[in-house]
């Protein structure tokens, strides 16, 4: 370790004699780097043709913006121009590990992970451009039996895919790594497939395909400013001219905030330093027939692959020891940084280098020839932000890529797809780049990335949190009262209860695999609401008021269902062409033309830019306005809960008096309420909304006339309990030429093939919760969508997309929780009639005796 040590510093002290300073920043030039890159483009040089009109424009020229324009370009879309401030890959792409995986937890991102690689396989034989593509695979170390767990718990998310993936044991992780003292291993996640390429060449790849099919690269063309027009186009002002575009689409990494503030956004990205080592030639390397697989030591927190007849070590460090370049966020990146690295700090690292050399000895007698530590761009949650944006016509963005090489080719696709055919190809909402309002400052933006960046490889576990930055300015009226009787989830900024403590709870946030301790205050708190009366924070709700002589025409178009007559409330669904359901969305019509929208938290600005959209391209006469931070929610639910707001008012809560689905303007203890019955968790309920500053108000004064009714709070996890074993589904009528209509008569007149299923599953002490693997004798069959235990009826329940044929009651399937296969079988939904179910079932009954 000595000789490591000794090598690491010889080779600092001479990267810093060759340091030059931009901005106050100590940095290596290229010449201190993997290779030298002094190839210039002479195809793209601005001798050409200057375009001064074009149908998208990208800005930036990094992996991730070429691939969008060699897609556009292949997809037959003329005047696709891109624009590179100095030259192609400058920035985050050049100095990139270039690792490739068909990995990821998430469900969405998977699909991007497969089409990039997919890509990746052919570009060559396309372009006749070299990669530089190596796949000798991938693993994912587990040397902790809660790592096998998670490396269980994601095979459960994979077999539905078509990604090939597999959990192995020590013999074929030696056989595949042979240089690995197999002490600690347990278990891996084995990917084949996975691998590396060269970032340069690959970028190089796909803009010889994306001039082949007609796009146009302008290198050192950066963009001086950006000026909307009244039709939606853009004037992309440079140095060189301006181009008037149909749309633009920032695609720019780190200078994705300059970019940004051009428009008056500010953009919640973050330059992270990320650092990695080259070793020269090991022997035991040189010696081996195959090239070893890339693997990924999660507990030690770094990944290593072969580089050449060496190995390549790259670490991400612990979240007080990572460094941040914050103040480009706060004074902008330096114009001069393009190609350049920050200074390597050894200090950082070596904690991680003991550790990779205890799992591959080989490292310890081995020379360093690069130590590389250049700027990735995090977003606080680090997925990147993917699509157009709300707030503005026609601007795009494809930034904030913390793994951009793997990324590029499956978003370019991705992009290119949703921008030619007018919506998403499939759900990609988790990188949606309105997941994130004006909430997210800088303190919060550094607070998550640093928190992001650090807890890279710890165990990702079910319904996650990470405290970091939190709360923002976004906390209910009643925040103050429940954040110590609770624990507290994050929604889009918004602290809402998850679920709350009783005296001799195991209290606190204990993330799990199997039933945790909130497993049985959640199902008193079922059995609050079921028996009693119960009061839930529901503040996160998007909520936005539209108004105006267009209103319900605007709706009629938008939504796939009939507007509800004033005072009246549905729950209806907004359409793409295509006919998938786009959203989810509550309406009310508080007065005539004037309806209140209401969303999930995390659909709040996705949503929004939809019906914006639709505003703009149809020329409607109508107000939208956002009020979502403006009003806030609470739910009451429970038999009792008529006796609790009686008390409270003198507006009619009976029966005949409010009725299902109906809203009124009520004062409750003297502040004014808008009062929705509606029956989110079954059971007899009302929505409150009012201004946040009565909140508080409203809350204490139903605690306080509810003692004698049991009142008492609960959190999400009960109402997502709820809402399952009701199987709560809303779907509207036809009435209008809505988005999607016609797409949806043909799906119709086609028939389906697969049917969205409920299923009973008999597990023990775990439960599922959505996108795990569904099986019949022997074959995947179909995946689940959402899950939770049933305190009614004592029992796992499920939502499952299955084939027709195995959709029949009584069917028997088998669902997959953690390596496990558990016995299932097809029910009758729901399982317990909701409340005004049951009414109706007992007016019928009493009608015929």
């Amino acid at each position: 370790m000595a000789r490591i040590l000794n090598l690491i510093r010889v080779q600092l002290r001479r990267d810093l004699a060759s340091c030059r300073g931009v901005a106050g920043q100590p940095l290596r030039t290229i010449s201190c780097t993997l290779r030298k890159q002094e190839e210039s483009d002479a195809s793209s040089v601005l001798g050409k043709r200057w375009k001064d009109t074009a149908e998208t424009v990208i800005i930036g020229g990094g992996c991730v913006g070429v691939s969008l324009a060699y897609h556009l370009a292949k997809a037959g879309m003329k005047d696709v121009v891109l624009l590179e401030k100095t030259e192609l890959t400058a920035g985050s792409t050049w100095h990139a590990a270039g690792l490739t995986t068909y990995y990821h937890p998430g469900i969405n991102l998977k699909k991007i992970h497969h089409d990039s690689i997919k890509l990746y396989e052919t570009l060559e034989a396309e372009t006749g451009q070299a990669v530089g593509l190596h796949q000798p695979g991938s693993i994912r170390i587990a040397s902790t039996p809660i790592r096998v767990d998670e490396m269980k718990y994601q095979m459960t998310r994979t077999h539905w895919h078509v990604t090939e993936q597999y959990l192995i044991g020590p013999e074929k992780i030696q056989e595949l790594f042979p240089l690995l003292n197999m002490d600690k291993v347990l278990a891996g996640l084995y990917t084949p497939g996975d691998g590396h390429i060269d970032p340069y060449s690959l970028t190089m790849a796909l803009a010889a395909g994306a001039r082949m099919y007609g796009a146009q690269i302008y290198n050192n063309a950066p963009v001086m400013s950006l000026e909307p027009t009244s039709d939606g186009k853009w004037d992309v002002q440079t140095s060189h001219g301006t181009i008037r575009a149909n749309r633009i689409v920032n695609t720019a990494g780190f200078w994705a905030r300059e970019v940004g503030k051009m428009i008056g956004f500010e953009h919640p990205t973050i330059p992270v330093h990320h650092q990695y080592i080259v070793t020269a030639t090991i022997p035991e390397v040189k010696a081996l027939k195959e090239e070893l697989a890339v693997i990924r030591d999660l507990e030690g927190s770094y990944y290593l692959r072969q580089e050449r007849d060496g190995l390549l070590f790259g670490p991400y460090e612990k979240m007080e020891k990572m460094v941040l370049q914050d103040s480009w966020v706060r004074d902008g990146v330096p114009p001069g940084f393009g190609k350049e690295l920050f200074e390597s700090d050894l200090d950082r690292i070596m904690e991680h280098v003991e550790k990779a050399m205890e799992m591959v000895p080989v490292l310890k007698k081995a020379d360093i020839i690069n130590i590389v530590s250049g700027p990735i761009t995090y977003t606080p949650d680090l997925l990147p932000m993917v699509g157009p944006h709300c707030g503005v016509r026609n601007y795009w963005t494809a930034i904030g890529f913390g793994y951009g090489i793997i990324h590029a080719g499956g978003i370019g696709k991705f992009l290119s797809e949703w921008i030619t055919n007018g919506e998403p190809p499939y759900d990609l909402i988790e990188c949606d780049p309105n997941r994130y309002g004006k909430w997210t400052d800088v303190p919060f933006i550094c607070a998550k990335a640093r928190e992001s960046y650090g807890f890279n490889n710890v165990v990702g576990y079910p319904k996650e949190e990470r405290f970091a930055g939190r709360p923002t300015c976004r906390t209910s009226g009643v925040y103050e009262l429940l954040k110590v009787k609770g624990s507290m989830g994050f929604h889009a900024g918004w602290e809402q209860p998850h679920w709350f403590y009783k005296p001799g709870d195991d209290i606190g946030y204990k993330p799990s695999f199997q039933r945790t301790n909130w497993f049985g205050p959640v199902g008193r708190e079922c059995k609050l609401v079921m028996e009693k009366v119960g009061v839930i924070d529901l503040t996160p709700f998007g909520k936005f008021i539209v108004k105006g002589k267009d209103s319900h025409k605007l709706l009629d178009r938008l939504f796939a269902n009939t507007m509800p007559k004033v005072g009246m409330t549905n729950i209806s669904h907004m359409l793409t062409p295509s006919g998938k359901v786009y959203a989810e969305v509550t309406i009310t019509q508080l007065a005539p033309g004037r309806f209140l929208l209401v969303t999930g938290s995390g659909s709040e600005l996705h949503d929004l830019r939809w019906i914006e959209t639709e505003v703009a391209q149809g020329g409607y006469d109508v107000d939208i306005t956002n009020v979502t931070e403006d009003i806030g929610v609470l739910g009451i639910a429970g038999p009792n809960s008529r006796k609790v707001l009686q008390k409270l008012t003198n507006e009619d809560m009976s029966e005949a008096g409010f009725k299902f689905l109906h809203c009124k303007s009520i004062q409750l203890a003297g502040k004014p309420v808008r009062a929705i019955r509606i029956s989110y968790t079954g059971e007899l309920g009302w929505e409150l909304y009012t201004d946040q500053k009565d909140l508080a108000a409203v809350y204490l004064a139903m605690m306080e006339a509810g003692k004698d009714e049991g009142i008492d709070n609960f959190g999400t996890y009960a109402m997502a309990s709820l809402r399952l074993e009701k199987g709560f589904r809303g779907w509207g009528a036809e009435p209008a030429d809505f988005i999607g209509k016609a797409a949806l008569q043909e799906i119709k007149a086609k028939g389906l093939n697969r049917k969205l299923s409920y299923i009973a599953v008999n597990t023990d002490d775990i439960d599922p919760e959505g996108n795990e693997t569904v099986w019949y004798n022997g074959k995947v069959v179909g995946n689940t969508t959402s899950g939770a235990y049933s305190y009614s009826s004592q029992q796992s329940l499920a939502f499952a997309y299955l084939p027709l044929e195995l959709s029949t009651l009584g069917q028997k399937v088998e669902v997959e929780l953690l390596g496990k296969k558990y016995p299932a079988n097809v029910i009758q939904e729901p399982l317990i009639h909701t409340e005004p179910t049951r009414t109706r079932l007992q007016k019928k009954a009493q009608s015929k005796a």
